[in-house]
């Protein structure tokens, strides 16, 4: 936004239009009027204003259209609609459309002033979370071609290197040697799973998913996701209970990425499990909704970090003895199921466990 903010007042009375001018005409604002909307249209993408008055009652093109228009050619642009007190209704129907405020006529001089005030505030905000969010993007770029070329690659290499020496010194090394060897081509290889994990949450198009989407059973999600996480539950003597609820309506999606979903969720609660405790996994639909829920009696999560958990390396304060943690499993969960147009929800009390819940829409005729 410019040193001197613009601002845009499109109004067919003439003096409410003065009025604003000589309201506002002290205050370090750059000022245009237009006396309708079609002109006010014209105007705008000429003088490229932060903020615009707008006139509900028109004659000719409507304060409704003129605010669609705004709004399709820059959602940033705050509006503030005015309106005779007759039209108060109308005024908040299209707040509920993206207008950031209505201003009452016969208005006051501070009424206008401190309505200014509020939405020019309102347009730094959201310019300043879109320039974060770009950094954020660029970051992530950076970050991703860092991993790849100056981590990934080494250690890849290194992996190799490791196996043909390995298969070389196969009859010179003692036992001893050879469990070190061993362990050593793991840890590399934990490395590297790690860093691909990493790559994957911060480079990959989760949203793509959508172009091979077709009719998925939930229960057979479920049944996929359970059966790759039973491996790790049996070496802690965890118990995984399935309950299905039929009949599921098939949902529209990607089944691959959803079985990813549960399975990060479902193995979480494994991770966080106690030796020899108890997961319930259960799907049940209601209406047009599907929700799956994954309860575990584990050690719970801290009230601050679930507004957290599903954020791109988060790792919250819980732990388990030998249990790894990257911080993006939740945060790539979250992008598949918002993917489908779902939603996932969590509640939890430490020392007593968690239930994570996974709300999708079912397939439509």
């Amino acid at each position: 936004m410019d040193d001197k903010p613009k601002i845009l007042i499109i109004d067919d009375e003439e003096i409410v239009r003065d009025s604003c001018i000589q309201i506002l005409a002290n205050s370090n604002y750059e000022i245009a009027t237009a006396p309708n909307g079609a002109e006010g249209l014209n105007l705008m993408e000429e003088f490229q204003p932060d903020m615009a008055f707008v006139d509900l009652k028109m004659p000719g093109m409507s304060g409704y259209e003129v605010l669609d228009e705004i709004h399709q050619y820059d959602p940033t642009i705050v509006t503030i609609v005015i309106t005779g007190f007759a039209t108060v209704g109308s005024a908040v129907e299209s707040m509920k459309k993206g207008t950031f405020d209505f201003l009452p006529k016969p208005f006051t001089p501070d009424e206008l002033r401190l309505i200014t005030r509020r939405g020019l505030d309102r347009r730094k905000l959201l310019l300043e979370t879109i320039a974060l969010r770009r950094e954020k993007e660029t970051l992530r770029e950076h970050f991703a071609a860092i991993v790849s070329h100056e981590l990934k690659s080494p250690l890849g290499a290194v992996q190799t290197n490791l196996y043909v020496l390995g298969d070389d010194l196969a009859d010179k090394l003692t036992e001893e040697q050879k469990e070190k060897f061993e362990r050593l081509q793991g840890r590399i290889g934990d490395l590297v799973k790690l860093i691909n994990t990493w790559l994957r949450a911060i480079s990959v198009d989760i949203s793509s998913i959508r172009d091979n989407f077709e009719p998925v059973s939930i229960a057979t999600v479920v049944a996929k996701a359970v059966e790759n996480t039973q491996l790790h539950a049996t070496r802690k003597a965890i118990d995984i209970e399935t309950s299905i609820e039929e009949p599921l309506t098939p949902v529209n999606g990607d089944e691959g990425t959803l079985v990813e979903a549960v399975v990060n969720i479902v193995g979480n609660a494994v991770k966080y499990t106690h030796m020899e405790g108890l997961i319930v996994v259960y799907a049940k639909q209601s209406g047009d909704e599907i929700t799956i829920t994954v309860t575990d009696n584990g050690v719970g999560i801290a009230k601050e970090d679930i507004p957290h958990l599903f954020e791109d390396f988060y790792v919250g304060k819980s732990k388990t003895e030998g249990e790894r943690r990257s911080g993006v499993g939740l945060a790539i969960t979250r992008r598949i199921i918002e993917a489908h147009d779902g939603h996932i929800d969590v509640e939890s009390e430490i020392g007593k466990g968690s239930t994570f819940a996974i709300h999708l829409p079912v397939l439509k005729e």
